[in-house]
């Protein structure tokens, strides 16, 4: 009697849905793609190498026809599945539903060429009647949804390996481009250009503190003299000055001060009142772009932390599937959001009629429903065991699903407007606003932006007392107030987000992948929860708006993906859409080929910006400024300043460059002398920022004392005295009550204290914002060091397992969203399935992550060299590599250097993997 296989995408998945088969059903896991386009030279295939398209991976004189490999760490993952098909009477492909989920068991069934029956199972929550509704309603595999993912892949493949060259050539090395990655850089960059053209506006106004039968209220200057006082929407950005044709008052200082005396003493009446009702309606439930933007808004979670955390819950059975941009809800979704409703809010609380809710943003699929809570009854997010991240996401699906069935608020909107003498300014009228909240309704459960319904209901209603037309209010206070308009904001990653859906750019599952790329690569640093684009950035958007304007453009872009979603309705043809879009007079291939020559490196490289006494050019290390000058002997030199990473394009101004620029001509600032040494303490300003340094740099002393200033601390308001204790980093605290001494310190990552326990093992924490390095005593440090040692994504270690022999970093055990995983350092390995916490031994744990170190896999899963220009990833991903080897002296030859091959020899070699990142 032969068994049913199922093959899922991960192990997760495979362990939720074999608790709702058969007995006799068989589940494995493919760990996502088995078959790919080549990753790098290694893995093409030897019949290929001498081919001119091999690298590209698509033969694009046959037809476009892809080359596909099994990837050298899924060739053993491959071998276990044709072993589990041995005997088997059915093979059940139940990836995901969506193009991704299709193209894989497409490759699942090239590569295993079954001899029993095949079907398709797809379902989009793991519980046990939608598993079973999915056994009984299998189908044969959409061969349009599988050309349409091929169609893409190549695409993306043809755009990132025909312009990434090209700007390692142009621009400075390790460059990747991309068809969405390529035009959200420019997004962030035109934002990033507005700051810099922007000029800031002034403006004053008044606010009063009024009271009205012992009920206090506030209320702003509106008009004065009939006139509408000029607010910040007033100003061009472009000049600081009120837009042309505005007619408003522009309150000066001087008119400001002279109109609150005026009002401060004089006799206020209600001129108006107004009262207008309103409703608000809920929101529909989370798409997978919605999904993104709310969990960066209310949780901080960036897009990839959200989807990775979504994954984690959809395959562990707790919601639908993650990947949508349907906002449409089941009847069963609907009837188990009504209930939650009715048990927890009461009858009164919900919609009188079901809602149901369209999709607006364009291109969308319908195909799926919005994510919700999976199941026909939702678990409350207490009943679920979940924790931290998981849970919180959980529970902004919830509180989002349960309300688009709930009942709308309604408000009444407050206006009062009141009039008072201003002197000889005339009268000027001043605007009370309120709103009060007649019915709460949907906000009860949520309210948009804010993690915790109960306040954000207190902090929207502002309430008035009662007032009527010819009442006086007593004046309790006037204060005068002065503006200055400030610059478009900076994108944040739901910013970006939303900006991309609404403009029909790339595909919402995809956005977490691009914004990723584009920080890791360089081109933008997050920080703050913004996206700063760095002057990289500006470089290559300057050259593909020159050279490529149709691959940055918007409308383009999204043109493309209009027609990508055509041909996975069979409305267009996949073949003539690529022929069109690469080969030919105005194909990519020629457009390239024709202008490369045309493309100066110099100028390529150079970032011309208004304002400034230099330019700045990108180099090897990254952005530098340089300028002409005249010499003490008179002739001209170049004079080249490093660019700190901290500053920013919008940032950089002629007085950072100009003293920069000086620093370097002159020398270093001295900030006084070090008493114990008799050497002068320096003020410098590196790639990484401003350092001190003691002594200057000579043939006896290469490499003086040097120390980072923390974050936060400003170089101008840096003492002699501060300067000295950074350099005496670290200081010892005291002993620890266990034994060992504890020590303050300044690392790469930031401020810290170290509990030196003996033997060469250490344990970190690092310090708190409110804390100094300078200053921490000994009770606090020993207070940090009691605190559970958290890991990546704020998880607490499960269990230490130990620390392995010459290594100074321990082995721990965590449970993250894919299961329990052992991890040292910057390399984690996931437990194979049957080990659990209890059975786990450092011993195994260490033939674990040596196994992974070898495979060239950090904790992202990636080890693509040239991260950025500078190959920090590569560095990254060879140090992971070697911590993990020393715990394991057998896998020692894993992680060793590769040998030197030529210039020629590494770019063909390396190249797929540096462009690998951009295939979004």
């Amino acid at each position: 009697m032969g068994h049913t296989l199922v093959i899922v995408e991960s192990p997760t998945k495979a362990r939720t849905i074999r608790g709702f088969l058969p007995k006799d059903f068989r589940v494995e896991a493919s760990m996502g793609h088995v078959r790919d386009l080549p990753n790098n030279a290694s893995e093409i295939p030897a019949a290929h190498k001498g081919e001119k398209w091999a690298n590209l991976g698509v033969n694009t004189a046959s037809n476009f026809e892809p080359l596909y490999v099994v990837p050298k760490d899924k060739k053993k993952v491959v071998k276990e599945l044709k072993d589990a098909l041995k005997g088997a009477d059915q093979l059940l492909l139940a990836t995901d539903e969506d193009r991704e989920g299709e193209s894989i068991s497409w490759h699942l069934l090239q590569l295993l060429q079954p001899k029993v029956p095949v079907k398709r199972m797809v379902f989009h929550e793991i519980t046990k009647a939608a598993i079973g509704r999915a056994l009984d309603d299998t189908r044969e595999l959409d061969m349009e949804l599988v050309h349409a993912q091929e169609t893409r892949r190549i695409l993306d493949r043809l755009v990132g390996y025909t312009l990434s060259p090209l700007l390692w050539k142009k621009v400075a090395w390790g460059l990747s481009a991309g068809r969405v990655q390529s035009v959200a850089v420019r997004l962030l960059v035109q934002r990033e250009r507005a700051r810099r053209a922007f000029h800031s506006g002034s403006y004053w106004d008044l606010k009063a503190q009024l009271e009205q039968a012992g009920g206090r209220f506030e209320a702003k200057l509106s008009h004065l003299k009939g006139e509408r006082i000029a607010g910040g929407s007033d100003f061009d950005e472009t000049t600081g000055a009120l837009k042309a044709g505005s007619r408003v008052r522009l309150l000066a200082e001087d008119e400001a001060r002279s109109l609150q005396a005026a009002v401060q003493s004089g006799a206020w009446s209600v001129a108006q009142v107004e009262a207008k009702p309103s409703v608000r309606k809920p929101v529909a439930p989370f798409t997978t772009s919605t999904l993104q933007q709310e969990a960066n808004r209310k949780l901080r979670l960036s897009a990839r932390e959200t989807m990775r955390a979504a994954q984690g819950l959809y395959e562990r059975g707790f919601i639908t599937y993650m990947r949508t941009d349907s906002v449409h809800l089941s009847d069963q979704a609907i009837q188990a959001a009504r209930s939650c409703v009715a048990a927890k809010y009461g009858d009164t609380y919900l919609s009188p009629a079901v809602r149901q809710f369209s999709t607006k943003a364009r291109n969308a699929q319908e195909a799926h429903e919005a994510i919700r809570p999976a199941g026909e009854s939702f678990r409350e997010p207490g009943d679920t065991r979940l924790e931290g991240r998981d849970l919180a996401l959980y529970e902004l699906i919830w509180k989002r699903t349960v309300a688009s069935q709930m009942a709308e608020a309604r408000l009444t909107m407050l206006a009062v407007d009141l009039e008072v003498e201003g002197g000889s300014l005339g009268t000027a009228r001043f605007r009370a606003s309120g709103k009060r909240i007649d019915f709460p309704g949907f906000f009860r459960a949520y309210v948009e932006g804010s993690d915790d319904p109960d306040a954000a209901l207190e902090g929207q209603e502002v309430l008035l007392p009662a007032l009527a037309v010819g009442d006086a209010p007593a004046c309790q206070g006037v204060e005068a107030l002065g503006h200055q308009t400030q610059p478009p904001a900076r994108y944040s990653e739901a910013a970006l987000v939303k900006m991309l859906e609404k403009e029909g750019i790339g595909r919402p599952s995809t956005y977490a992948s691009i914004i990723g790329t584009i920080v890791d690569r360089g081109y933008a640093t997050l920080l703050n929860n913004s996206l700063t684009p760095s002057f990289t950035a500006f470089a290559v958007t300057a050259l593909l708006e020159e050279h490529f304007p149709d691959l940055v453009d918007t409308s383009f872009t999204a043109r493309m993906e209009q027609s990508l979603d055509e041909i996975s309705h069979g409305q267009v043809a996949w073949l003539p859409y690529l022929e069109s879009f690469y080969r030919g007079e105005k194909g990519l291939e020629t457009q390239v080929q024709q202008r490369e020559g045309d493309i100066d490196p110099g100028v390529s490289r150079t970032v011309s910006l208004e304002g400034l006494p230099c330019v700045v050019r990108i180099g090897r290390f990254g952005a530098y400024l340089e300028t002409k000058r005249v010499a003490d002997d008179g002739t001209e030199e170049l004079l080249k300043a490093t660019l700190p990473l901290e500053i920013t394009p919008a940032d950089l101004d002629a007085d950072k460059a100009e003293l920069l620029l000086r620093q370097k001509a002159e020398g270093p600032e001295s900030l006084g002398e070090d008493p114990e040494t008799g050497e002068q303490v320096y003020l410098l300003f590196g790639q990484y920022g401003p350092y001190v340094q003691r002594g200057q740099v000579s043939e006896a002393v290469p490499k003086p004392k040097r120390a980072s200033l923390p974050k936060g601390q400003k170089p101008e308001e840096l003492s002699l005295a501060d300067a000295l204790g950074l350099l005496r980093l670290p200081r010892t605290l005291g002993d620890h009550p266990e034994g060992g001494r504890v020590e303050a310190g300044l690392g790469r990552f930031g401020p810290y204290v170290v509990h030196h326990k003996g033997k060469g093992e250490k344990d970190y924490r690092s310090l708190k914002a409110e804390d100094d390095v300078l200053m921490v005593p000994l009770s606090r440090a020993l207070e940090l060091l009691a605190m559970p040692k958290r890991g990546r994504g704020g998880r607490t270690a499960l269990k230490q397992l130990g620390l392995p022999e010459g290594s100074d970093e321990p082995v721990q055990l965590f449970d993250g969203p894919y299961g329990l995983y052992v991890k040292q350092g910057k390399v984690n390995a996931s437990l194979p399935e049957g080990t659990t916490a209890d059975t786990i031994t450092l011993e195994q744990a260490i033939e674990l992550l040596a196994a992974k170190a070898a495979t060239g896999k950090t904790s992202r899963g990636k080890a693509s060299p040239g991260t950025t220009a500078t190959g920090k990833r590569a560095a990254s991903a060879k140090t992971a590599k070697t911590k993990a080897a020393a715990a394991a002296k057998s896998q020692q030859a894993a992680a060793k250097k590769p040998p030197t091959t030529t210039k020629t020899g590494r770019l063909r070699a390396s190249a797929v993997r540096v462009i690998k990142a951009a295939e979004s």
